[in-house]
């Protein structure tokens, strides 16, 4: 089945966090916290403005982002687990950089 989100929306995979922690504990899924990123799968074509243009989203299909952790609607398609969002409750998208320092 295929899914072709309209106006503003967007479908979002979340993306699953690590299962241990960075001193090796094993996190349970009962544990576990809905991830807060996921990866663009379908975005519609966007807004009209008030002269009818159409205004097209920020993110696209592949785009890594960052989201709510209570944003959008959950889904099943296919057997996978996918949230159905407007493009106001994505907070940015994930740039990955050659060499990142943390602090």
């Amino acid at each position: 089945m295929k899914f072709r989100p309209l106006q503003d929306r967007v479908l979002v995979l979340r993306l699953e966090e690590e299962e241990k922690t960075k001193g090796g504990i094993i996190i349970p899924d009962t544990a576990k916290e809905k991830p807060m990123e996921g990866e663009v799968i379908a975005a519609g074509p966007g807004t009209r403005d008030d002269d009818g243009k159409l205004r097209p989203l920020d993110v696209k299909v592949g785009d890594r982002v960052l989201f709510g952790r209570w944003s959008g609607t959950e889904i099943k398609i296919d057997g996978e687990d996918l949230v159905v969002m407007k493009e106001s409750d994505i907070m940015g998208v994930v740039e990955e950089t050659a060499s990142r320092k943390v602090a």
